[in-house]
């Protein structure tokens, strides 16, 4: 991701996978169906009817979508990492590890709520943050970063494998 919220990559619902791509203000997801099931997960007739049509194609979504929100804002997850300093005070530094290759230093810490958070900061050059991870708790997951300071230009999927999020649940509504 950068500055302007272009990205592209890889995020993830439970134990499955969906690529994104954030360019010119639109946000693009695509997932397999158990993706859309996950994703679906609280709108259970949504999910049925929809997740089968969503499977592989792109689905395109405006950028400001309140679900969507955060996907690639740079800033706000930095924002959000940093914004309350008591989740970083009194980590632990643990074992070195690797992360995508890259040698990383493991720093632990038992948050409220029974969370365990890790940052894997790389060892070598600058100190990147390589990895995040957040065990049980309300939200777990992990996010991993990498190729800093390169480019991003993601590239709009053609409109043969795109599906328009709002036209199909305006469909569902019929």
């Amino acid at each position: 991701m950068d500055q302007e919220k272009n990205c592209q990559g890889t995020i993830g619902a439970g134990e499955t996978r969906a690529d994104v791509r954030h360019t010119d203000a639109t946000l693009y997801l695509r997932g397999d169906e158990q993706y859309w099931r996950t994703a679906l997960k609280q709108q259970p007739d949504a999910a049925r009817k929809m997740a089968p049509k969503l499977r592989d194609k792109w689905v395109r979504m405006p950028a400001d979508d309140a679900s969507t929100a955060g996907v690639c804002d740079k800033q706000g997850f930095v924002a959000a990492m940093d914004e309350d300093e008591s989740e970083r005070q009194g980590m632990k530094r643990g074992s070195t590890t690797e992360v995508n290759g890259e040698e990383a230093l493991e720093l632990t810490k038992d948050a409220s709520g029974g969370e365990k958070l890790t940052l894997h900061v790389a060892t070598e050059g600058e100190p990147y943050i390589l990895k995040t991870t957040t065990e049980g708790g309300k939200n777990p997951g992990s996010v991993t970063f990498s190729e800093y300071g390169e480019t991003v230009s993601p590239e709009q999927p053609p409109a043969g494998e795109t599906v328009d999020m709002k036209e199909l649940a305006g469909e569902q509504q019929t």
